[in-house]
């Protein structure tokens, strides 16, 4: 008798902390609701709930902890559409926080009740009020994109997205994706770049490339986040579908090319540069690279002579050409008397180290006038240097040795 007396009290026991704590969700709610609600009461009272076994699993706690968060945003938005000036952090605060409850409260209310059926009652609302939501999401991103906290920024954006693709959505305006939708996709992205972390600024990137919205933008930062991760495969991948994209956008081959040319693929760099000069024969920068491309990858400098003359033909005050040029005949000079200086016959020594002082000679117009237009760098005093001293043109070499010592 005492034991069956327990287990009725015991009974009575959790069916009253139940009661207690469904009242409480209800009490919550209330305290929300109206010209004098207590946001922060409504959060300390749906807080237990959320955490009580009792009421945790139930649609209707999630809700009403989703219903509060809404009631504050409204609250600072009504003060907006008045013309009065909202606590926009506070109202932005309690945006953010409605989504997660209200995703948990649907799916919920999607499961069948004790007797297998479904029916729900809070999916409606919860419906309604992202729905009507749904735009502030955009305008909380825009807010903290302008205030630099791309964080935020990235989170509001993300959620305006989500809501979009929510199944609950599907086929209604909400689901949409329209201009704005392009758009916000578009600066979700941005944002992501912004945050320090390729792998979250990929993902972003990846998902705003197919959107017909500032495309060529958004493969250009997937580029660059590609190749900050040091992702070489899916970096070429890229340049090369948004040059096939966009092929009259020269960041793509240029990129390429580069590419090319760090990973020791010179043909394939000479290929590129060969269209990239077919579209835009004037550009002297292309000659340039390409006889970087001969000289330092192919060892060929006839072929590398041929192409800084041609960039400086285009270009004669192009420092990093004059430079270049001088550099092909100064390290031949260099070579060809090291070749001098270990033949034994005085004769053919003769010979050898006058072809060295004809390239030494060939060299000295490029880096006089290097220097003269860049007179603090000291790749061209060093190779002044060599080359007066190789010519014996004291007075030069003093006067040189002088300005480097200052």
């Amino acid at each position: 008798m005492k034991r069956l007396l327990l287990t009725v009290a015991l009974c009575v026991a959790a069916s009253s902390a139940s009661f207690a704590q469904k009242k409480a969700v209800k009490e919550a709610q209330g305290i929300a609701k109206g010209d004098k609600a207590d946001f922060t009461e409504a959060r300390a009272l749906i807080k237990g709930a959320l955490e009580n076994p009792e009421t945790k699993d139930d649609a209707q706690t999630w809700y009403v902890a989703g219903f509060i968060e809404d009631q504050q945003f409204s609250a600072e938005r009504t003060k907006q559409i008045l013309g009065q000036q909202p606590n926009e952090p506070v109202m932005y605060d309690a945006l953010i926080a409605i989504l997660p409850y209200f995703k948990k409260a649907y799916e919920l209310d999607q499961l069948p009740n004790e007797k297998g059926k479904i029916k729900p009652k809070y999916s409606k609302d919860i419906k309604s009020i992202l729905s009507a939501d749904h735009v502030y999401y955009f305008n909380g991103g825009a807010y903290y994109f302008d205030q630099k906290d791309y964080k935020k920024a990235y989170d509001f954006f993300n959620q305006y997205l989500e809501i979009s693709e929510l199944p609950m959505f599907e086929g209604t305006q909400t689901a949409e994706k329209d201009s704005t939708f392009m758009t916000v996709q578009f600066y979700a992205a941005v944002a992501a770049t912004q945050l320090g972390d390729s792998p979250t600024a990929i993902k972003a990137l990846s998902r705003a490339k197919d959107t017909d919205f500032r495309q060529n933008d958004i493969y250009q930062y997937l580029a660059y986040e590609y190749q900050q991760a040091k992702d070489t495969v899916n970096f070429e991948k890229v340049l090369e579908e948004g040059m096939a994209k966009f092929p009259n956008e020269e960041y793509y081959l240029m990129n390429l090319i580069n590419n090319y040319i760090y990973s020791g693929r010179n043909e394939k760099a000479i290929e590129y540069l060969n269209t990239a000069i077919a579209k835009d024969p004037n550009n002297s920068q292309l000659y340039h690279v390409m006889g970087m491309v001969y000289e330092t990858g192919l060892k060929d400098y006839a072929n590398a002579e041929k192409y800084f003359s041609k960039a400086l033909e285009l270009n004669p005050e192009a420092v990093e050409s004059l430079s270049s040029l001088g550099r092909v005949y100064y390290n031949q000079g260099v070579n060809k008397q090291g070749e001098a200086n270990m033949i034994n016959d005085s004769k053919k020594y003769q010979e050898e180290l006058t072809v060295a002082k004809d390239l030494f000679k060939k060299a000295l117009p490029y880096f006089e006038k290097a220097h003269q237009l860049k007179p603090d760098e000291s790749e061209y005093k060093i190779a002044l240097r060599g080359i007066y001293y190789n010519l014996n043109m004291g007075p030069e070499l003093e006067a040189i040795e002088a300005e480097m010592n200052k």
